[in-house]
């Protein structure tokens, strides 16, 4: 496990990515007093961005001159493209072969090498272990890193700066990057919560465990988050700040989607939605109160979509 993450950490952060990422916008969802924090804005299209930059900003030239490797489902994957070609070095994403074929376009179109694995048969980081090792390739976890988690949770600086008065957050979680990155920020008075899929429930059932639990993924739309167990410093830093993980139903995301789509005005991906999802269901019991929401990606793909929005 890295060092812990300090609120110092996020604010170097925040002045390594200034007119570099987007400042993403805060935008209230009509009829509530929900507020979006809209990072499917963000360059390459998910909050993952800020924390790949963060950590490939902080390499020493002869480290990112070796090369970049990272597994990503698509996300991290096209966020550490950017942040390589950003530096001028060769980035290699390993990608299961069920990635959203738009993530994996969008990790080539940015310049990646792009290898290909099967996510329920081999060991992603076995993969990614035996290639830097042979390269000499650094390695850029998609979470677990206390460089990732500072950059994630600039997007919180900025929400509570824009947004007065918020009385919770609510953050899409999988490996807890986010999560851990907005624990830190997160003012106490200001309650945080976590959701997650049904499907990839290893946040909800560590939470009620209090120590990290590893699950089988099962199949899910919300394909950013399946991850079998929280990252180790991501939980030790989110756990005793985390007032509740819900799951959520894909039905539930489906149903936050259209809710963004029709009511909002905006489009996002699965992943992205499940936070939302946690507050529009019911799970969270939030109503009356200004809620903060993290709303992660919007590298939606277009059959899927369009799928949930039609039915």
């Amino acid at each position: 496990m890295t060092a812990a993450v300090a609120l110092a950490d996020v604010r170097a952060a925040a002045a390594r990515l200034a007119g570099v990422a987007v400042r993403t916008p805060a935008v209230r969802l009509p009829g509530t007093d929900v507020w979006l924090k809209l990072e499917s804005l963000q360059r390459t299209g998910a909050f993952k961005f800020r924390g790949a930059f963060n950590l490939v900003a902080q390499l020493e030239p002869e480290q990112r001159g070796r090369g970049l490797v990272a597994a990503s489902s698509g996300n991290h994957a096209q966020a550490l493209a950017l942040a390589a070609r950003l530096h001028g070095v060769p980035a290699t994403v390993f990608m299961p072969t069920d990635a959203p074929a738009v993530k994996r376009a969008g990790a080539e179109r940015l310049g990646a090498r792009v290898v290909a694995y099967e996510r329920l048969v081999d060991d992603r980081d076995a993969l990614v272990a035996a290639f830097a090792e042979e390269t000499g390739a650094v390695v850029v976890p998609a979470y677990d890193d206390a460089r990732i988690v500072a950059g994630a949770a600039t997007a919180a600086l900025e929400l509570l700066e824009d947004v007065s008065g918020l009385e919770a957050l609510v953050v899409p979680t999988g490996g807890g990057g986010s999560l851990a990155g907005w624990s830190v920020v997160a003012p106490p008075e200001v309650e945080l919560y976590g959701a997650c899929p049904a499907a990839a429930d290893a946040p909800r059932r560590s939470f009620l465990a209090g120590a990290r639990e590893r699950v089988v993924v099962r199949p899910t739309i919300a394909d950013g988050l399946q991850v079998a167990v929280p990252g180790a410093l991501n939980f030790a830093t989110w756990m005793p700040r985390v007032r509740d993980v819900v799951t959520v139903e894909d039905a539930e995301v489906e149903a936050a989607l259209r809710t963004l789509a029709f009511h909002g005005k905006l489009l996002a991906e699965p992943s992205g939605a499940v936070a939302l999802a946690g507050v529009l269901s019911g799970r969270l019991a939030l109503d009356g109160r200004r809620v903060g929401v993290l709303v992660s990606g919007g590298n939606a793909d277009p059959a899927l979509l369009a799928r949930v929005l039609a039915s």
